[in-house]
């Protein structure tokens, strides 16, 4: 694929303070999650652009850890929420309570109200209490007795779940997955990283702090991360790049396996994310490449497919339509 930008042109890439914050994330994540690369960007690119993340792993594979890394490393305050069967919406939302010393309701905030929630083990809560989610992930706000509350501008859900123990689960449905903006597996680490993992394991038992754990001050503040998702917003698409990303919808929507394709408003998220991804490879317009870097992890949440996995029926669905080139 060809660019009309010019190669010496200054908007051709990321200016070098976002580009350097960008670095200082990745690099401060992946001192705190070994050997996970790929996962730390995408995982990025998802809180670039405004996104929720889905982690669907085994219990035990850093699912937990990333989350709290991501919070610190934007200064950003974390909540945490275990979903068990008895977890009710209010736990989430937050409720009024009638104060008898004013005579007045007051409002106690639920953990919607921080700037990174974890709902750790989404599929063991009910899907009414599920459902508590779904306002504050579109719209960041959640209605509490018919009054609107406004979350943080940064709100940013990253929901787990565990993908073998299904008994007493309530998988989630299709108008809740559709707001995440991708889903992850972590996985297990290579054996070098584990090595390291068990050095440092070793070291910080014996009290000393490891250097390559000695992760130093946050690298974003708040500030910095809404400046940053300002310019992922600002990031060129070509209109044969999103020509390409269209076709690549409506595929999903054609192909046989596919009982629901991409939503218009899982397309806009696969663009968003595309538009992070350019930034995080340094450029200010996506490519075609861009969107298939992404594709799985955007599809793989959305995707209902029957008689294939989803992995096979993406890998068809991105082999159907021609990659685009452009003057």
């Amino acid at each position: 694929m060809r660019s009309t930008a010019s190669s010496n042109s200054t908007t051709d890439s990321v200016n070098i303070e976002s580009s350097g914050q960008v670095s200082t994330l990745r690099d401060y994540l992946s001192i705190i999650l070994l050997g996970k690369e790929k996962q730390i960007d995408l995982a990025i690119a998802c809180l670039l652009s405004r996104g929720h993340l889905l982690l669907d792993d085994l219990p035990g594979t850093g699912k937990t850890t990333l989350a709290k890394a991501i919070a610190e490393g934007i200064q950003g305050r974390l909540a945490r929420v275990q979903c068990t069967p008895d977890l009710m919406p209010a736990d989430i939302t937050g409720f009024s309570m009638f104060n008898q010393k004013i005579r007045e309701f007051e409002f106690h905030p639920g953990p919607v109200f921080a700037d990174v929630l974890l709902a750790d083990e989404l599929n063991r809560t009910t899907p009414r209490t599920q459902s508590a989610l779904l306002e504050a992930m579109a719209e960041r706000q959640v209605t509490i007795d018919g009054e609107p509350q406004s979350l943080s501008p940064t709100f940013f859900v990253i929901a787990t779940q565990n993908p073998i123990d299904s008994h007493g689960a309530y998988p989630l449905p299709e108008a809740q997955l559709d707001r995440f903006a991708i889903k992850l597996q972590i996985g297990y680490p290579d054996r070098d990283a584990q090595r390291r993992i068990l050095q440092r394991e070793v070291l910080a038992t014996a009290d000393e702090q490891p250097s390559e754990n000695a992760a130093s001050a946050s690298p974003l503040s708040l500030d910095d991360l809404r400046s940053l998702q300002r310019q992922v917003q600002a990031v060129s698409v070509h209109p044969r790049v999103a020509e390409y990303l269209l076709d690549l919808v409506e595929a999903s929507r054609q192909d046989e396996a596919v009982e629901l394709g991409v939503s218009p408003r899982g397309m806009m998220q696969w663009q968003a994310i595309s538009q992070a991804w350019a930034m995080l490879k340094g450029r200010t317009f996506v490519t075609p490449t861009d969107v298939t870097d992404v594709a799985h992890s955007v599809l793989s949440v959305r995707l209902l497919t029957h008689g294939e996995t989803v992995d096979s029926v993406i890998d068809r669905i991105m082999n159907s339509v021609p990659t685009p080139e452009y003057q």
